[in-house]
């Protein structure tokens, strides 16, 4: 059904508006925030909160960058390397055994690992916790790492059994002609042709767990072990905040992640797309 002039012309109009609509709405706010970070606490408290600031004032980021935010860098790096490797490797051992091995119960297990995906974390927050204090391991960054993995396993499992279900047969069939077993398969021709799912898996996790505050703030109490999204505490009192400080360490603490969804976006849609075509 030909569409008439009228409407071809309003969809080019609407389109160019509609985008520029959503880049201020998603540009405004990051521009609003650096803005911010230039100005003193006495200036943003005396200036109107869209005032521009007075001059470049980098006092924000110095006070930042000389107390304890390294040290939750450091900890939010490690822990989020850590969990995104293990997180990648179970997912991805586990999406080849759904995919292409038939077993009793496979859909079964498949189903109630998917529905993992709806149950909410916060209800696990209380049982973690003992266990993790049980563990010895409470006020640890290796805290973490189990309750990222357990969360994040179902997900990544989803979108990588999808997948890998799009692998022609024909390539394992030809290795198993070749005397591959089960392992060699999978680390020699799966998971390569798995890239952008693998890619899609690990960088949606990452800024995840980038973010995450519930469980670190939980499982964490002391400067030395506590992660990014828990910086924000130390220009906060009872009575007042630093507002220009807080959104220096929220600027400084979203660098990485504006870096890494630039250079991976690509990546992150074909992953996603990957499982809903076929063919």
């Amino acid at each position: 059904m030909a569409t008439s002039p009228v409407t071809r012309a309003a969809g080019r109009v609407a389109v160019p508006v509609l985008g520029l609509f959503w880049l201020a709405v998603t540009t405004v706010p990051f521009l609003f925030m650096v803005m911010t970070t230039f100005k003193t606490q006495q200036e943003s408290y005396a200036s109107s909160v869209w005032a521009l600031p007075e001059g470049l004032n980098f006092v924000n980021y110095a006070d930042v960058l000389s107390g304890p935010f390294l040290a939750y860098l450091k900890n939010s790096v490690m822990v989020v390397v850590i969990s995104v490797l293990l997180i990648v490797l179970i997912s991805a051992m586990a999406a080849y055994a759904f995919a292409r091995m038939r077993f009793r119960f496979n859909e079964a297990l498949f189903g109630l690992i998917v529905a993992g995906m709806i149950v909410p974390i916060h209800i696990t927050l209380v049982p973690i916790y003992l266990m993790t204090r049980d563990m010895g391991l409470y006020d640890s960054p290796f805290a973490l790492v189990g309750p990222y993995v357990a969360t994040s396993l179902p997900i990544s499992v989803f979108i990588l059994t999808e997948f890998m279900r799009q692998i022609p047969k024909e390539l394992e069939e030809a290795a198993r002609l070749d005397g591959c077993g089960p392992f060699a398969i999978f680390f020699k021709i799966f998971l390569p042709l798995s890239g952008p799912g693998l890619s899609t898996v690990a960088i949606y996790n990452a800024i995840m767990l980038w973010n995450e505050f519930i469980f670190a703030y939980v499982l964490t109490s002391s400067t030395s072990t506590r992660t990014l999204p828990l910086a924000i505490w130390d220009y906060q009192g009872q009575y007042s905040s630093n507002i220009p400080a807080i959104l220096a360490v929220v600027t400084l603490t979203s660098l990485p992640l504006v870096v890494a969804y630039a250079f991976g976006q690509e990546k992150i849609v074909k992953g996603m797309m990957a499982g809903s075509v076929k063919g």
